[in-house]
């Protein structure tokens, strides 16, 4: 009997990006960006256009794809590096349960390092992370050692050699070509040893294999011929709403790693060429992944789950990398292929979040789903009318909530508001807070983000108002250690 559950559970395939933002598919429609593989995968399975992370940016948008949790359970409500990750349930403790070998490759941002959250076995690469290359940070945890790529960089270019010598900073509007040999670049890596893990593994049990890329988050540097594609092109100018900031722009647009991007606009057109070379070139080896899968004799039992953590902004409305409530941000691609029972080509409009993968593989694999989680299986008829999202820190510290046709927006600090009708105006081109035709609808768009804040440790709301200018927390007291740390 057992024998005949393992054969009629599939293989299982998430592939991750990160910073790749929800338009950025030529199925999709962008105007620019060429991901032809993406599109096929796409064409063969479900693509969800109302997919979004509900905190973007890196370690809480992957908090709630490991954990199944909304924001507010499991405690990282913006970015905070070095916070202990112990949760009860994790997607690759469950698919263990299930009876998989649940193996990672790439970006884990987790803490401590190399914390497998239920993985058995993890090659990592997390890019540059500051918190873990400070001279003071203990052997174990420096990068140099404990991440496996730039420990196996330096086996084959020298021990002095690192990806800084691109000159590139790891947030950066910045872009230049790769400057060693293709095979090389990071995004590579994750493939040929992705590709590796198919030729050792158990082929007696399933396997839960998530390969986990960098780009394209900056730094923008895919290989020479991928820029090519792009560089002699007239592309779409990043969008400027009738309520962009030009004025932060000027102040902070000389800045290498400005949340405006540059004030320059040949720069932020070189960004847009480094961004969209690191999509086609991600593309290009998650081909090279899905064709092993057919050598490898797997590909028909492998269900494939396509995801980013975030978005880019990209120089729309003077903006730039992430965090903030508008759709370069928070909107992301998500595409499940070759999921039993699943049309192919289908596109599904009900808003789905990153919290949503973990039941989702769990109810693939045929485990039993865990108690107390947020999400919902994406294989099931789940409606949800509404998706609460937020990100702590400073002046553009937000609450959002989105629904498939509109959006209210809410800052901390400043106690400013905005409302988008994404339903006629999908790049945020207009603020419609002032809108008198609006007002009936934000209100109780308002009502439903005070619901949401109700007793949070922050003070956001007594319950009946939203409260501007209370301490935001990156991290929400239950953690372990976050106290401490935050100190």
């Amino acid at each position: 009997m057992e024998k005949r559950k393992q054969k009629e559970q599939p293989n299982i395939l998430l592939i991750m990006t990160d910073q790749m933002r929800g338009d950025c598919l030529g199925i999709a429609g962008h105007p620019d960006v060429k991901t032809p593989y993406l599109d096929h995968l796409a064409s063969l399975g479900t693509r969800y256009s109302n997919a979004y992370t509900a905190c973007p940016s890196c370690i809480p948008a992957r908090c709630a794809l490991h954990t199944g949790l909304s924001q507010e359970h499991h405690g990282r409500v913006g970015y905070m590096d070095r916070v202990p990750w112990e949760y009860p349930v994790t997607m690759a403790g469950e698919l263990s349960k299930a009876g998989y070998y649940p193996q990672c490759v790439g970006k884990m941002h987790v803490h401590p390092l190399r914390n497998l959250m239920g993985f058995h076995n993890i090659e990592l690469h997390d890019g540059y992370l500051h918190a873990y290359r400070n001279a003071n940070v203990p052997y174990a945890e420096n990068q140099r050692i404990a991440d496996d790529y730039f420990y196996w960089l330096k086996t084959q270019i020298g021990i002095d050699r690192d990806v800084t010598d691109e000159g590139l900073e790891c947030n950066s509007f910045t872009a230049r070509p790769w400057m060693y040999e293709e095979r090389l670049h990071p995004t590579n890596w994750v493939t040929d040893r992705s590709i590796d893990f198919l030729r050792r593994r158990d082929r007696s049990r399933p396997f839960f294999l998530m390969a986990s890329y960098l780009r394209p988050h900056p730094p923008f540097d895919a290989p020479q011929c991928f820029f090519d594609l792009y560089r002699g092109r007239d592309l779409t100018p990043p969008a400027i709403g009738d309520w962009a900031d030009e004025e932060r722009l000027r102040r902070l647009g000389r800045r290498t790693d400005a949340d405006t991007g540059s004030v320059d606009p040949e720069l932020m057109r070189q960004a847009q060429i480094g961004y969209y070379a690191c999509i086609t070139h991600l593309d290009n080896q998650i081909g090279k992944l899905v064709d092993a899968l057919k050598d490898d004799d797997s590909y028909q039992n492998t269900v494939i789950l396509f995801v980013s953590d975030h978005g880019e902004l990209l120089g729309d409305h003077y903006t730039f990398r992430k965090t903030r409530p508008y759709q370069g941000s928070i909107h992301i691609p998500l595409i499940v292929a070759n999921a039993p029972g699943m049309i192919p080509g289908t596109v599904c409009t009900r808003l789905a979040e990153l919290r949503d993968i973990l039941p989702t593989l769990v109810e693939l694999a045929e485990g039993e789903q865990p108690e107390g989680i947020d999400g919902l299986s994406l294989l099931r008829e789940n409606h949800r009318e509404y998706l609460h999202g937020e990100h702590s820190g400073g002046d553009i510290g937000n609450q959002y909530i989105v629904t498939g046709q509109d959006k209210y927006c809410w800052f901390m600090e400043s106690g400013r508001e905005q409302y988008f009708r994404l339903d006629a105006d999908p790049k945020e081109l207009h603020d419609a807070i002032a809108d008198p035709d609006c007002q009936e609808r934000i209100s109780y768009l308002r009502g439903l983000l005070i619901k949401e804040l109700a007793g949070r440790e922050e003070g956001y709301t007594d319950g009946t108002r939203l409260i501007p200018g209370r301490r935001q927390k990156s991290c929400l007291s239950f953690l372990p250690a976050a106290d401490s740390i935050r100190g």
